[in-house]
């Protein structure tokens, strides 16, 4: 095979428009993924290696600046473009549309690329005191006022914010067309789209309004670098972890859709409550982008904002009740072949139970004040993001890119080496940050007292990422193997029975014949015949009404100076209002509540 032939799988050249873009999206993400991964290993060899020979291998820009990478590259590059590929194709396939506006995502895509090139270090040279002049050493959720010429001593390149506002730039973009996508398909489909469709749309929208807060802190940080503006630090904080909090449930929420996608299918039953996933979508919407304040805890803000917040960050897990009862339901009874594809769901099921148990014992005050920016809370998002997210993701992956490639996996011994060696990887990393957190370490200390439970945690973490990171190359190595040499696979007629004709390839009973006899839902077989509707319509109009009052929110958040006033109650209260208006409205026009 030559260079061209090469570049042809890679991309899937020779398929059509949707399946281009988002395998561009895909093995963009992938690369950003593996930078981010040597970015890890650079902070866990510093720090075990500080605790194995009290010596430091990397100058402490070099490690800040490691981490910072880490974050910038995983989270967006990586997990954000990876997931907003999988929103696109299965809108696209699922909902059995022809795309348009293609020159929109096209932008999107050039933007997300290059968004992260701006980020990693600085094109303009200048003069201001501190300035970082290699990669930049801020931590990936860079607090206001740091960077900023004459508001911090520590000053990084204006392309840091402008990679920001880039990014921005690419959820907007990509949001848009996936609901006016969404907004086609409501003219012409009669019935209620399938579970898994409504948590991608959500989703979607949960990123739109999140992103509302860091967008405004993007542009307010880029006036203050040139002077145009002052700063409320305390108020840009507030606006950024608008964005921050949310950021969790932007990434964690995919999984769960495709939980209600993996679940039925595996399990060979309908979905238990159809009503229920509905609704559990819809709360997850509506308390998922106004509790910013969860995270700044410790900054003086008023105490009954904090109770508030603090209410509703529980409320979070109503919707959550609802979502594991419902798939435990579904799912309970059923005779379930264990392969490869279960394994994932499985453990990503299991995974948001065992990391988001220890989430609510961060969203009390009283708790917080003992771990607040410990590695208690690293081991915690790390849980979330290694034992539930990216499980799901695999899940998905191993039946996606057959979808979109024709072709069956090259290796199943590859498959489930990587599923081991995975779990025995992470799992020595969680139990490694859990344990320095036990002993009250803060998170980013790279020097740190010599005692038995931190050294042996980090050491642990250390030996855990390695591990885990073997495995996943080891995916890589069968992806690019797959795509070059993988046998073309018999055509199949619907997608679950896609999945389990893949799931059975990597069965741990490989003899066993495929499920493929599956009942197929009739939402999900649906083809939309009937007559396309002129005008926005009420719905819509309303959800644009919410996302308006979410903007105009912005306005007493900036001019509130003092958050002991009415004004910062008045931010709260129309932030809310919007995202309430917003999430019920626009759910309910495009057919999914």
């Amino acid at each position: 095979m030559g260079l061209k032939d090469l570049v042809v799988s890679l991309f899937q050249l020779d398929k059509d428009w949707t399946t281009r873009i988002v395998m561009g999206m895909l093995v963009m993400s992938v690369i950003w993924g593996l930078l981010g991964i040597i970015d890890a290993l650079m902070v866990r060899i510093q720090e075990a290696t500080w605790g194995l020979t009290q010596t430091l291998p990397l100058s402490p820009q070099e490690y800040f600046a490691s981490i910072t990478l880490h974050g910038a590259r995983d989270l967006f590059p990586f997990a954000e473009q990876l997931e907003f590929a999988l929103f696109i194709y299965f809108t696209i396939k699922l909902l059995n549309i022809q795309p348009r506006a293609k020159w929109l995502l096209n932008i999107a895509f050039i933007m997300m690329n290059i968004s992260p090139m701006f980020m990693e270090g600085p094109i303009i040279i200048t003069n201001q005191p501190g300035f970082d002049n290699y990669f930049p050493a801020t931590s990936w959720y860079y607090l206001s006022p740091l960077g900023i010429p004459d508001f911090s001593q520590y000053v990084v390149s204006i392309t840091w914010y402008i990679g920001w506002i880039l990014l921005d730039g690419f959820t907007y973009l990509a949001g848009i067309w996936i609901v006016y996508h969404y907004y086609l398909a409501s003219k012409q489909v009669k019935e209620k789209l399938p579970v898994v469709l409504v948590f991608f749309l959500m989703d979607t929208l949960l990123y739109m309004i999140g992103y509302s807060g860091v967008t405004v802190a993007d542009v307010w940080d880029v006036l203050a670098f040139y002077h145009i503006t002052g700063l409320d630090v305390i108020a840009n904080q507030v606006a950024f972890w608008i964005f921050g909090h949310a950021i969790v449930y932007m990434a964690w929420l995919p999984a769960v859709g495709a939980l209600y996608l993996l679940i039925p299918v595996l399990a060979n039953k309908p979905l238990y409550s159809d009503r229920m996933g509905r609704i559990s979508a819809l709360l997850y919407l509506i308390f998922s982008n106004n509790v910013p304040i969860h995270h700044l805890y410790m900054v003086n803000l008023p105490l009954d904002l904090k109770f508030l917040q603090e209410a509703l960050t529980y409320a979070v897990v109503i919707p959550s009740m609802m979502t594991f009862f419902n798939l435990w339901a579904t799912a309970k009874g059923s005779q379930v072949n264990f392969n490869l594809i279960t394994a994932w769901t499985v453990t990503s099921f299991a995974g948001a139970i065992a990391a988001g148990v220890t989430g609510i014992s961060n969203a009390t005050i009283s708790f917080d004040a003992i771990i607040h920016n410990s590695m208690w809370v690293v081991g915690h998002f790390h849980a979330m993001i290694l034992w539930s997210i990216v499980p799901a993701a695999f899940a998905v992956l191993y039946f996606m890119l057959p979808m979109m490639t024709g072709r069956s996996w090259y290796s199943r011994s590859l498959g489930w080496i990587h599923f081991i060696g995975y779990m025995i990887g992470t799992s020595l990393l969680i139990i490694g940050f859990e344990l320095t957190g036990f002993s009250g370490l803060l998170r980013r200390t790279e020097i740190y007292p010599i005692t038995g439970l931190v050294t042996e945690g980090e050491v642990m973490a250390t030996a855990g990422a390695f591990i885990a990171d073997v495995a996943t190359l080891l995916w890589f190595l069968n992806l690019v193997l797959t795509l070059v040499k993988g046998h073309s696979m018999k055509t199949w007629n619907s997608v679950p029975e896609l999945i389990n004709e893949v799931a059975m390839s990597f069965s741990y009973y490989p003899k066993l014949d495929s499920l493929s006899s599956i009942k197929i839902t009739k939402s999900m077989s649906r083809l939309f015949h009937s007559k396309s509707k002129r005008g926005l319509g009420k719905d819509w109009a309303l959800g644009v009404l919410g996302a308006i009052l979410i903007v105009l929110s912005t306005i007493p958040l900036a001019i509130a100076g003092n958050f002991y006033t009415t004004t910062g109650w008045i931010w709260i209260a129309t932030l809310t209002l919007g995202i309430v208006i917003t999430s019920i409205f626009t759910l309910k026009a495009a057919k999914t509540i």
